[in-house]
């Protein structure tokens, strides 16, 4: 494939930051780094006018595409992983006292119902706390990536002139998730929330993914070995990453790097592994929360997100 040049966007972090000052490089294709700030915009515009070769996404907006028909597909490169149980808040004085105390109530949602930080949160608060989610009406502040999506009966939008953060400190909303509010009176609704989510990984292995790449379904079909050659070299910065992280060269560390360290001397393998293998528990749960909370009409396999010739990568 020579001189194939690819536009691609993803935000620079330590595990792609070797690609992005060109240390490592694709072996047939060149890349050509667009910056989007912030990144998001970048979902929306890959999804709604596929206007980049290569794009980091979110895994719920691209799980929604792809039921959509949009013509992109994944690449198993997880670039982002967090735990969400510190994402839920709540308003002191709402007489709020555990996750079961919001079914009934209206709680607010950063930007869209497909938000991937809103899935894993409500997948919490569902698995781990016995929430029935559907007693409770989302309030959300923005639309969603992907335009064709509908959310299901118990979704609203904001009203017009309304801030989630205004009416969560003020107590109007009782709850939210993914808002962050600067208030005496908005607090985690799970106590010790960082800790809770190393628990969920210790005891359940759930170690959510929120960033995935995606691709172009035109280059995958014009250039037979694109995407094992764009994960190959994905997962050597990401590798490069890992052993700097390892041997303490990285100066500055940030709390994504932290929580990368903390989590190989928990699981004592790879915080960041690549391919289906790996991740399988992750993207079945992934699936499996966004069919209960109508965020899909169906399932999907964990090998119909990928293209065939990725299914057995490891990276």
């Amino acid at each position: 494939m020579p001189g194939l040049k690819l536009r691609i966007v993803t935000r620079t972090q330590g595990n792609n930051r070797a690609l992005k000052d060109g240390t490592v490089k694709p072996q047939t294709c060149e890349f050509e780094f667009v910056e989007v700030d912030p990144l998001i915009d970048a979902f929306r515009r890959m999804v709604r006018g596929l206007e980049f070769d290569v794009s980091e996404m979110a895994m719920t907006t691209y799980i929604t595409a792809r039921a959509h028909g949009k013509r992109l597909m994944g690449l198993p490169i997880f670039l982002v992983r967090a735990f969400h149980h510190g994402a839920i808040v709540y308003n002191t004085g709402s007489g709020i006292k555990s996750p079961k105390d919001l079914e009934g109530k209206r709680v607010g949602v950063n930007r869209g119902y497909t938000v991937t930080t809103g899935l894993w949160a409500r997948g919490v608060l569902q698995h781990q706390y016995g929430v029935d989610l559907d007693t409770i009406t989302w309030v959300l502040s923005g639309d969603e990536h992907v335009a064709e999506y509908r959310p299901p009966f118990n979704v609203v939008p904001i009203e017009k002139g309304k801030k989630i953060a205004e009416l969560v400190a003020s107590g109007e909303l009782p709850a939210a998730i993914g808002v962050e509010i600067e208030s005496p009176d908005v607090k985690p609704l799970i106590t010790n929330a960082a800790e809770a989510g190393i628990e969920a990984l210790r005891s359940r292995g759930h170690y959510p993914i929120n960033h995935l790449m995606v691709i172009k379904d035109e280059l995958l079909e014009a250039h037979e070995g694109l995407a094992p050659d764009i994960f190959n070299a994905f997962a050597e910065a990401k590798r490069d990453y890992i052993r700097r992280l390892q041997s303490g060269q990285i100066q500055n560390p940030t709390s994504i790097d932290d929580l990368h360290r903390q989590i190989m001397e928990i699981t004592g393998r790879d915080p960041l592994p690549y391919g289906i293998a790996p991740n399988r528990q992750a993207l079945e749960e992934i699936v499996q929360y966004a069919l209960e909370q109508r965020i899909i009409a169906r399932s999907v396999t964990v090998e119909e997100l990928f293209p065939t010739n990725t299914h057995g990568l490891l990276g």
